[in-house]
């Protein structure tokens, strides 16, 4: 599959992401597996308003990459979720089977995964 040309975008699509409930158990998962010191540096990083809370400014990814939302796996490949940059790889219809419980940066802050 053809990659996205994200590095250099510093976050700028990443949110607001909508998860469900079994994602934000995985993220839970994951924040409380991380050091304490890569956390820490995660969450203390200012962003774009609106970017992700996960959104690593300083290495310009995703910092909770392996359990990243539906939402950002299918960014950039599905209609209506297109990358300004390669737009003509939307080309996918998305099938949703969960309902959203919330958006990260707005419903699920930092305090949530503590």
């Amino acid at each position: 599959m053809e990659q996205l040309p994200c590095k250099g975008c510093r976050g700028l699509c990443c949110g607001p992401v909508a998860v469900t409930e079994n994602e934000l158990n995985k993220i839970k998962k994951k924040i409380k597996s991380m050091p304490r010191k890569i956390r820490d540096d995660l969450e203390k990083q200012v962003r774009f308003h609106g970017t992700c809370i996960f959104y690593d400014n300083e290495k310009d990814r995703c910092g909770i990459y392996s359990v990243r939302p539906n939402a950002c796996r299918m960014f950039g490949h599905y209609k209506g979720m297109a990358c300004f940059r390669k737009p003509e790889l939307a080309t996918k219809n998305p099938i949703i089977n969960e309902k959203s419980i919330g958006v990260l940066s707005i419903n699920y802050t930092w305090s949530d995964f503590k």
